[in-house]
């Protein structure tokens, strides 16, 4: 097929063909038609929004090849093992293969065997490597986690640099692609310009999916709630992140202790302990992973419903992205996010700890507080997301987040307002939050009455409250933009204009001041659970389809899901098919995945009609 003659119409065919779908989502569909028509095309789309859908299907179209530029190797693997499941020519090449295996892979690229190859950005800087691609007929470039090509994202890596150079060497220039979930307006530019996109066609779907319940709980006896939550979903695939090794390995322990069949995964152990606790996720043996922010990246699982984040991640970014492997599937999922003031603390240390030069590790502090403004922010959550990555986006709030939900009754704190920002603006605005609760308790620590502190009329103003409880009324103004913080390891609070027009009466502050109820771990609690079982999904016939997909997972030798996701087996035990024609009209079945594994399912469906009837 000529490629001035493809359409979306030819991508929609290929689309139910191969992946049992009659139409791209809104924001795939640009995409797509714009790598159809040839365009350098960026694409900003959020996790489990289906990105590698987006340049897949185009591969299928194009003459010649696509070369994807992966960062992992498991992320690889599991793309490579959903296409070839999928009926479409797809291999990778990386560490785990033999000389003589890469160079069978490459002969039968050059043979036009293959659709799609996987690599990573190191491949690129190789010169061996580069001469064998210059050979092949490479229609696009397809570059994954494009934001790792920034200094100002979150996982910057030097070997994304080399993408450019690669594909302005090759004979003819392909089409270049870039893809990630995450991207704020600096880091976007960053992308546009190192990769060297031409005349792009840009695209930013919403990052908010409306499938994801937001919660940000502080307070919380974090290691009570996880073993509460797990218990209440023991049948549900979960990640519980956690800041350092040593927590993992905790929590780790004290589920297994409790009986949860729990896997972990961190830097610390050997690549095969990790390599097991990773297969046995995906394949469902395990049904909770404890694991650091090491664990995740290449994970597909499609039917991840619950991501709790023991600790606060070091910035939105890597937040964002973690959250959002829970409810790949579309199904209703929930992103929960522990929060405590030595999460700050272990943040900070991380940070000093990594070797970087003092701009970066400027930019490091900058964005966790960032993340600090998320934690207290009294708005929507999804909002205060959108607005970090420069996304526009209606004043509607989300309705589902713990911000949205939260009952508690608003509560004029115009004038403890007045005395925090009284005391910081007599304190000239050289110090941090923990010195300015310090003196509005009155305390008589050695550095306030080294700073003559004590004589302040704002010493002692707010004697009635705990340095904790004014610290967190800080913040919480802080996340408002009632003040804000110097960057750095030590930063200083300073009065921002809000805070003038309060202090001259012109403003009111309003807070909610009684801690939120938690999510229900036992699903109890009206304003927080989520329905994930809807009621016209017959549990017992999903329960039974789960078990046919568990055997022909292990006849494949393949993670469950790349079978079918749990949201086509919900479709499968409502709809009923008895037919080839009505299981092919269940989103998800395409026609390779039926001519493999419809019968088994079908055949079920028929003999429970039977069974039903009799």
């Amino acid at each position: 097929m000529n490629p001035q003659e493809l359409t979306i119409e030819n991508a929609q065919e290929m689309l139910q063909k191969y992946y049992g779908y009659p139409d791209f989502r809104e924001g795939q569909k640009k995409i797509v038609a714009s790598l159809l028509e040839g365009r350098d095309t960026l694409g900003i789309m959020p996790t489990g929004g289906g990105k590698s859908i987006c340049y897949q299907v185009p591969a299928l179209l194009l003459p010649g090849l696509t070369l994807v530029v992966s960062p992992l190797i498991s992320l690889m693997k599991d793309q490579v093992d959903a296409l070839t499941t999928a009926g479409i020519p797809a291999a990778y090449i990386n560490s785990t293969l033999t000389g003589k295996e890469v160079n069978e892979r490459i002969r039968a690229a050059r043979r036009g065997e293959l659709k799609l190859l996987y690599v990573a950005p190191e491949r690129l800087e190789l010169d061996w490597f580069r001469l064998e691609m210059a050979e092949l007929s490479i229609s696009c470039v397809a570059v994954d986690e494009a934001h790792c090509v920034s200094q100002w994202g979150h996982d910057f890596r030097t070997s994304y640099l080399a993408v450019s150079p690669f594909v302005e060497e090759l004979p003819e220039r392909p089409i270049l692609a870039a893809f990630t979930a995450t991207a704020t307006p600096e880091v976007m530019e960053d992308m546009l310009r190192l990769l060297r996109l031409r005349g792009p066609g840009v695209f930013v779907t919403g990052l908010g999916r409306d499938n994801l319940a937001m919660s940000v709980l502080r307070g919380e006896n974090k290691k009570e709630f996880v073993l509460e939550y797990t218990a209440s979903h023991a049948h549900q695939p979960g990640i519980v992140y956690a800041a350092t090794r040593k927590e993992v390995d905790d929590l780790y322990q004290r589920l297994r202790n409790a009986g949860f069949a729990a896997g972990r995964y961190h830097a610390g152990m050997s690549d095969d302990e990790r390599a097991e606790s990773q297969e046995a996720f995906l394949y469902d043996d395990i049904r909770v992973m404890v694991a650091t922010n090491a664990f995740g990246m290449g994970i597909d699982k499609s039917n991840v419903r619950y991501v709790i984040h023991y600790n606060m991640p070091k910035n939105m970014e890597a937040y964002v992205q973690e959250a959002g492997r829970a409810g790949r599937d579309g199904e209703p999922s929930q992103c929960i996010l522990l929060f405590s003031a030595q999460d700050i603390m272990t943040q900070k240390f991380l940070i000093e700890q990594n070797p970087q030069d003092s701009e970066r590790k400027q930019n490091e502090y900058r964005k966790l507080q960032q993340m600090i403004d998320y934690c207290y922010t009294t708005r929507c959550l999804r909002s205060a997301m959108l607005d970090y990555f420069g996304e526009v986006h209606g004043d509607k709030p989300c309705g589902i987040c713990s911000s949205c939900t939260d009952e508690r009754e608003l509560v004029d704190m115009t004038v403890d307002a007045q005395k925090i920002f009284s005391c910081i603006h007599r304190m000239r605005e050289r110090f941090g939050v923990a010195l300015v609760s310090s003196v509005l308790k009155g305390s008589r620590s050695q550095k306030v009455l080294q700073y003559g502190f004590d004589k302040l009329p704002t010493h002692g103003a707010m004697s009635g409250r705990t340095e904790k409880e004014i610290t967190e009324i800080v913040n919480v103004l802080i996340s408002e933009g009632y003040l804000a913080l110097s960057e750095g390891q030590y930063p200083v609070v300073r009065l921002q204009q809000p805070a003038a027009e309060v202090l001259r009466g012109q403003r009111e502050v309003r807070q909610r001041v009684a801690r939120p109820s938690r999510p229900s771990a036992g699903g109890r609690d009206r304003s927080r659970s989520r329905d994930l079982s809807p009621s016209a999904v017959n549990e017992t016939v999903f329960e039974q389809l789960r078990l046919i997909r568990r055997e022909l997972a292990g006849r494949e030798h393949v993670p469950s899901y790349i079978i079918f996701n749990d949201a086509t087996l919900r479709e499968m035990s409502v709809v009923c098919p008895q037919t080839e024609e009505e299981m092919m009209k269940v989103k998800g079945v395409g026609e390779v995945k039926y001519r493999k594994y419809g019968k088994e399912f079908l055949d079920f469906f028929q003999s429970e009609l039977y069974s039903n009837e009799s």
